[in-house]
C-alpha cells in the first residue's frame, strides 16, 4: 500500500495553478518572454501563431505558463476539436459586444478632414465609436483649424482629436497643427497626401499606389495612373469596399486613429 504524504507547505506559500486556456481564433495574449502582443490566428504542433494590431505574425511555442492573459499567467492549449468559437471582433480588432446599444454622444469628437476621411474611420471604428459615445465629424481641410478649434470650445469635459491628412515636417499642415495650443485639444496625422493611401495597395489589388506629378489633382492622378476612369467618387467606392478590418490599413493610421479614440474618451473626456 502506498503511503500518503501530506503538502505541509503553508497555503500562503503554495502556488496557485496555471489556467489551461483554449488557444481558440481571436483570443488576444500577450507572450511573456517578449511581451509581443496579438490574436490568435493558428494553432499547430505545439505552437501557436499571433497576430498583432500592425498585421505583424509571430509564431511561438505553447509553454507552460507561457503567455498573459489579461494580465493573468496562462499556459495555451490546442483548442479541442468543436469548440464554440469565441466572441466575435469589431472591425478594429476589439471584442464585439453583442447588443450593446450605442452611448449618448459625449462632448468631444473627433475631427477628420474629409468625407472620405470620415468613411474610412466608420468602416473600421464605427462600432468602437458607438459604443464610446464618440462623434467623428469632417472638415474641408484644416485651413482654418485655429479658429475651428476655437469655436468648438475644448474643455475638460469636451476634449476635441483631430486628424490630418499629410502631417509631416514643413507642411503647411504641420504648420497649421502646430498653431493649435490647447490642453484639450490633440492634432495629429499620418504622412500620405491623401487617405486613399492609407489602405494597404495589397488590400485593393494594386502593387502601390502611383506617384502624381505635383501640381496634378493627386486622386485623378491617381485613376489616371491605374487606369481606373476619372471618377473619384466612384474610385474612392471601389476602394473603401476592399477595407474589411484594421488589417487593410497601414499601421501610420492605426496608430493616430486608436491615439485619438483614447484622448477623447479619457474619464472626464
Amino acid at each position: 500500500m502506498r503511503s500518503y504524504s501530506p503538502d505541509l507547505t503553508p497555503p500562503w506559500k503554495r502556488r496557485a495553478p496555471v489556467p489551461e486556456v483554449p488557444a481558440e481564433p481571436d483570443l488576444v495574449v500577450e507572450e511573456v518572454s517578449t511581451g509581443f502582443c496579438g490574436a490568435v490566428t493558428g494553432c499547430e504542433a505545439g505552437t501557436v501563431t499571433l497576430e498583432d494590431r500592425f498585421g505583424k505574425r509571430r509564431v511561438f511555442p505553447m509553454e507552460p505558463a507561457g503567455f498573459l492573459l489579461e494580465g493573468r499567467t496562462v499556459t495555451l492549449v490546442r483548442p479541442p476539436a468543436g469548440a464554440p468559437a469565441r466572441p466575435s471582433r469589431t472591425a478594429s480588432g476589439s471584442v464585439a459586444v453583442p447588443g450593446a446599444r450605442a452611448r449618448v454622444a459625449r462632448a468631444g469628437r473627433i475631427y477628420v478632414e474629409g468625407r472620405h476621411d470620415a468613411e474610412l474611420v466608420e468602416r473600421v471604428w464605427g462600432d468602437d465609436l458607438r459604443i464610446e459615445g464618440v462623434v467623428v465629424e469632417y472638415l474641408e481641410g484644416v485651413d482654418d483649424l485655429p479658429a475651428i478649434v476655437g469655436s468648438f470650445g475644448p474643455g475638460p469635459d469636451a476634449r476635441l482629436g483631430v486628424l490630418v491628412d499629410h502631417l509631416v515636417t514643413g507642411s503647411k499642415e504641420s504648420r497649421i497643427a502646430a498653431s493649435v495650443r490647447d490642453p484639450h485639444v490633440l492634432v495629429v496625422g499620418h504622412p500620405y497626401i491623401d487617405v486613399w493611401e492609407a489602405v494597404k495597395p495589397s488590400s485593393v489589388g494594386i502593387p502601390a499606389w502611383p506617384s502624381v506629378p505635383r501640381g496634378q489633382d493627386w486622386k485623378t492622378g491617381v485613376c489616371r495612373a491605374l487606369g481606373w476612369p476619372e471618377n473619384t467618387g466612384a474610385a474612392w467606392q471601389h476602394i473603401l469596399s476592399k477595407v474589411h478590418s484594421y488589417k487593410d490599413l497601414e499601421p501610420a493610421l492605426l496608430g493616430r486613429v486608436e491615439e485619438l479614440i483614447d484622448f477623447v474618451t479619457e474619464p472626464g473626456g
